[in-house]
């Protein structure tokens, strides 16, 4: 059966540096580039117009989407199994349990393996300040706003364990 990882957490746990470690070890692991319709960072994400995001949604296109810090966020079906179908394993990244839940909903053919990225507010502050993006603020209330999840097959703490240590971690249960 197919495998992905549903890499779940709040703002600055590490889910782009875990990724990051994930590709570098295996290179079937590859980030799910989400849609992104609005203003902030580019990197990691497909752009699309308001237009384009509408289309997509009106066609039933998108399994999970939802707004912050400006912006429209989705994670299209279309694009996930174009990973899929390219023999990769996806890396998507959650914010919201509910995407847990609708990604594994839109793809029942897919073991998705659900990892947990934790840190403390203060790490999670250094890191987000680190990136300079100028919304300090917003980022530290979405990390306030993140629930743990009681469905996590492996909880990771990003501020004790190194990105490498963590990726094998995720390869091994994933690749079972």
């Amino acid at each position: 059966m197919t495998a992905g990882v549903l890499l779940y957490g709040a703002p600055a746990s590490g889910k782009d540096t875990v990724t990051t470690a994930l590709s570098r070890i295996d290179q079937r692991f590859q980030l799910f580039q989400r849609l992104k319709d609005g203003p902030g960072r580019t990197n990691g994400y497909r752009m699309v117009s308001s237009d384009e995001f509408d289309k997509l949604l009106d066609a039933g296109a998108l399994i999970w989407s939802n707004a912050r810090y400006g912006a429209r966020y989705a994670i299209d079906k279309p694009g996930l199994l174009q990973l899929l179908d390219a023999g990769c394993i996806p890396v998507v990244h959650a914010g919201q349990p509910g995407v847990i839940t609708a990604v594994t909903n839109a793809t029942p053919n897919v073991r998705w393996v659900t990892v947990e990225l934790r840190t403390d507010r203060a790490t999670a502050r250094a890191r987000i300040e680190g990136r300079a993006t100028g919304d300090l603020n917003a980022r530290l209330q979405a990390w306030d706003e993140t629930v743990a999840l009681a469905t996590a097959e492996l909880t990771i703490d990003t501020a004790s364990t190194p990105p490498d240590v963590a990726a094998a971690a995720i390869r091994d249960l994933a690749c079972q």
